[in-house]
Formats: structure tokens, C-alpha cells, sequence
């Protein structure tokens, strides 16, 4: 294994107690509360007057930034830090799921920056230096993770840029978290399936990245075959209280950076998706269920071990085939899986044109952490596989 420092700061609230995590948390801070919110599904299911209430009881200074879209944009955070700073914030409260959260993570580290936010965090990948307003969350919709760790994606429409930056700064994870799973029920299944992929998808990524053999490969083995009993039972019934639960608890898990403990992460199915989220506006799971086959059936020849092991130890494959074989048997019942959920499978049904390939392929980020570091060429022949 890697060298490595762990240190995850959230406190996490797995409960249906929501009014009373949430009063002794906010106790600690400051008067002024931005509270920051979605597109409207927080008003159809009630939870939006229900925290409203609780911010009223403790005598808060609230100001709204609401519509927070699935896919936050540069003009989005931009009219957000101009709210946060006329209600001179002591503290952002996102309510909603992984785009409220990384909307909010970016919007406490631009609330006091003198520099072009867009240009230090999102382009130059620094940290910040100034003062980082603390956040908290209330979780609406798991996948993402990000209600448990730094990560942050915004899209710039004009350049058609949609860029993650993990902060190392521990002042941007959240203080805390609450997580209801029965906030989640009044989802879209389209939602819920999304979710339900990125969070498997956030494993994938830390588990086909060059250490192999080690205490997070276990873990990452065992929560993904979670997440695909839970999902085969919320599937047929979303509201199965236990396999909601089930999965929003390995979503978190996937991507607190536990995971990453020792090892590199591969994390250009991310990178590819991002790049078509910035010209269709796709919901981010989509994009890697889409993207994902081509991609692991293009690296798996650099590593026939350890996608053979996946095979095995995730999908139960038992077969006196080759080492190639069984492990093309591995991503052959992953697809499976992912057709019995109902997952977008390729790009064309994300409104991909075909023109558009060689612009997606140009804003891909290339990383080094896989098996295979790819080049255009490559990104452009698996965008077409994908299509």
C-alpha cells in the first residue's frame, strides 16, 4: 500500500431525527444561514417547509439560494457568492442531493476569495487562502458522496467545461451530515437508478487503479456487492425502507475517501463523463453508465487479474473458462445488472451528435492513475464504442 493520511471531519447523522441533529449542530454557528436548495422536489415532499421551521425555532437569519441544477453552473455560483456576501454568511445549509452539495462546497470557498474563482479552484486545481465558510447537509439524494468529502463540479457554459476539484482543505468538508433515508423516497426511479450507478461507479474507479491486493480492494468488493442486492430490491420497490437505507449508506461510504486509503484512483470514466455533461447537460450518472463499458472493456486487456477477480468476487462467475474469458464474463453480467436497473447504456440517448465526439474528447482531463493512460485517439474511439 500507498503512504497515506486519513482524516474524513463530517460527523454523520444516519437518522429520521432530523430536527433535533439538525438544532444541536446549528447551535454552533453563527445567526446568518444561507440555506441552499434544488429545483423544487424539496417543496412536493415537504422537507424544505420542515427545515425551514427548525431554522425559525432557533431565531436564524436566513437568506435562499434555490434552483441549484443537476449540473451547477459558473453563472449559478456567481449569483450565490453575491447572496452569501450581502448576508454576510456565518453558515451554508445544503438541502438536496450531490449537485446542492457541490454547489455549496464551491460556493463556501468563493464567499471570500479576491481571486477568479473559477481560475484558482476549477482551472488551476488550488486550495484555498482565505476564509471557508462551514456547510453542512442535508441529504436528499445519495450517490455522489459528496455529502462526506471535498469534492466539488461545476460547469462553465460558455467554454462547455464541466471540472471537479477535490479540496484537501478539510474547512470544505461538510461539518456534518444528515442522512434520512426516507428523504429519499420521493425520487424519480430515472433519479434513483442514477444515484444508485455513480455510487457503484465511485467504487469501480478506486478499485481498477494499479495497487491491487489490499484492504480497500476487500471493502470496495463487499460494498459493491451491496449496492447491487439493494438495488435489484429497490428496483422493484423504492420504497423498501432496508435497501434504501442499505444504499444510501454505501454511497457515502464509496466516496468518504476511505476507499482511496493506499492506493491511485482510475478516474477517467469520470473525466469522460464530465466532458459530455459540459455539452449536453446529462445527469452525471447517466453519463457514466453510458460511458463505462467501453471504457473497462477497452482497459480490461492491461489487467486480466484483477478484472478475472472482479468477476469471481463480485458477479459469482464459476467457470473452468480462461482468465480472459471469466473476466469478460464479469463485465457481461455487470451489464446485465445494469440493463435489469434500466441505466442509459449509451451515449446517442444522452443527445450525443455524433460531430460532437472530437470537442467531448479535446475537455477530457487525462489522468494517470489506471491501468492505461489513454491518449485522444483512444478517448475518441471509446466515446464511439459508447455511442
Amino acid at each position: 500500500m500507498n503512504n497515506f493520511i486519513f482524516h474524513n471531519p463530517t460527523k454523520i447523522y444516519f437518522t429520521d431525527e432530523v430536527e433535533q441533529s439538525l438544532e444541536f449542530e446549528l447551535s454552533k454557528y453563527g445567526k446568518n444561514i444561507v440555506l441552499v436548495y434544488g429545483c423544487g422536489s424539496v417543496h412536493k415532499n415537504g422537507i424544505f417547509n420542515q427545515i425551514v421551521k427548525i431554522l425559525d425555532k432557533l431565531g436564524k437569519n436566513v437568506a435562499y439560494i434555490d434552483g441549484v441544477m443537476p449540473n451547477p453552473t459558473l453563472e449559478k455560483l456567481n449569483s450565490g457568492v453575491k447572496i452569501a456576501r450581502e448576508h454576510k454568511a456565518d453558515f451554508l445549509l445544503a438541502l438536496g442531493g450531490g449537485s446542492v452539495c457541490d454547489y455549496t462546497k464551491a460556493l463556501a470557498v468563493s464567499i471570500n476569495s479576491s481571486d477568479d474563482y473559477w481560475d484558482r479552484y476549477f482551472i488551476n486545481q488550488l486550495e484555498p487562502n482565505c476564509d471557508v465558510v462551514s456547510l453542512g447537509c442535508i441529504l436528499t439524494m445519495c450517490g455522489t458522496g459528496s455529502e462526506m468529502n471535498g469534492g466539488s463540479v461545476i460547469t462553465n457554459e460558455k467554454t462547455h467545461q464541466k471540472i471537479g476539484k477535490v479540496f484537501n482543505d478539510k474547512r470544505v468538508f461538510p461539518k456534518f451530515s444528515i442522512l434520512n433515508p426516507k428523504y429519499t423516497f420521493s425520487l424519480s426511479k430515472y433519479q434513483m437508478i442514477n444515484g444508485i450507478y455513480d455510487a457503484f461507479n465511485h467504487i469501480l474507479e478506486q478499485y481498477f487503479s494499479k495497487e491491487d491486493d489490499n484492504v480497500s480492494d476487500y471493502l470496495a468488493e463487499g460494498l459493491m456487492r451491496s449496492i447491487i442486492s439493494s438495488s435489484k430490491i429497490a428496483n422493484k420497490n423504492p420504497n423498501d425502507y432496508k435497501a434504501r437505507s442499505d444504499i444510501m449508506w454505501a454511497s457515502t461510504l464509496a466516496l468518504n475517501t476511505m476507499l482511496h486509503c493506499g492506493k491511485n484512483g482510475d478516474w477517467m470514466v469520470h473525466m469522460i463523463g464530465q466532458a459530455i455533461g459540459g455539452f449536453t447537460n446529462a445527469t452525471h450518472g447517466a453519463t457514466l453508465s453510458a460511458i463505462s463499458l467501453a471504457y473497462y472493456e477497452y482497459i480490461m486487456p492491461y489487467n486480466i487479474d484483477k478484472f478475472k477477480r472482479f468477476a469471481i468476487n463480485v458477479w459469482d462467475i464459476k467457470d473452468n473458462k480462461s482468465d480472459e474469458e471469466i473476466a469478460k464474463l464479469g463485465l457481461l453480467a455487470m451489464k446485465d445488472w445494469m440493463s435489469e436497473l434500466g441505466l442509459c447504456m449509451n451515449i446517442k440517448d444522452l443527445l450525443v451528435d455524433e460531430s460532437l465526439i472530437e470537442d467531448i474528447a479535446n475537455n477530457v482531463f487525462i489522468l494517470n492513475g489506471g491501468y492505461k493512460e489513454l491518449n485522444k485517439d483512444e478517448i475518441i474511439h471509446i466515446l464511439k464504442k459508447s455511442f
